[in-house]
């Protein structure tokens, strides 16, 4: 009489156990789906990270080209780079030449002792006629870059070159001599996704 519900009983607790497992191999599924997509994310965010970073290194050889010998004939300025000039520099501390057309485009002065540093004002993105205050990868050099989409940049890495004294020892005290901070920052196949790079130059003569 009383086996037929003891066997509904058995059969009641091995449903209950049989939907406990599939719940957690779907929850098991789930995770691992999750951390699959997570790690792609992470993949394709690096590669852009790599792209950007690329991407400036080229505008730092492109700003020292800029300043030893650009190949450019007709949009050279590289005749304003001398290790004991500062030939279209600003005269104002934290500024910087600006305006597309303008051949001191890029150029900077040191902020002021206390001041935010002149590469961190500058708007890297600004590409505006009037007011952009960096420089295009080969704008004064004839150099290309071809941005695009996939895995290229989405647009062209920019550099601004800072005038900072040289403080060598040896150097005669009664002869000012510069060295330059270039601040270049390229871009990866994502906009959002930038890399800022910096060097010091010093131009032999």
């Amino acid at each position: 009489m009383n086996a037929r519900p003891r066997h509904r009983e058995r059969r009641g607790a091995t449903l209950v156990v049989v939907l406990l497992i599939l719940l957690v191999v779907l929850l098991f599924g789930a995770s691992s789906a999750q951390t699959a997509l997570q790690g792609a994310r992470m993949e394709r965010n690096e590669r852009d990270r790599r792209i950007a970073f690329e991407a400036a290194e080229a505008a730092l050889l492109d700003a020292e080209m800029d300043i030893e010998a650009s190949p450019d004939a007709r949009a050279t300025r590289s005749a304003l780079f001398s290790r004991y000039s500062a030939l279209g520099f600003p005269a104002e501390a934290g500024t910087c030449g600006s305006g597309a057309g303008n051949s001191s485009l890029g150029l900077c002065r040191p902020a002021a002792e206390g001041a935010p540093a002149v590469w961190r004002s500058v708007d890297f993105a600004d590409g505006a006629a009037d007011t952009v205050r960096s420089v295009a990868y080969g704008q004064f050099t004839g150099q290309r870059f071809l941005p695009g989409a996939g895995a290229l940049p989405v647009r062209a890495p920019r550099y601004i070159i800072e005038l900072l004294p040289d403080q060598r020892q040896g150097e005669s005290a009664e002869r000012k001599t510069y060295l330059y901070r270039i601040t270049a920052v390229g871009y990866g196949a994502n906009p959002n996704t930038q890399v800022a790079l910096q060097s010091i130059y010093r131009k032999t003569r």
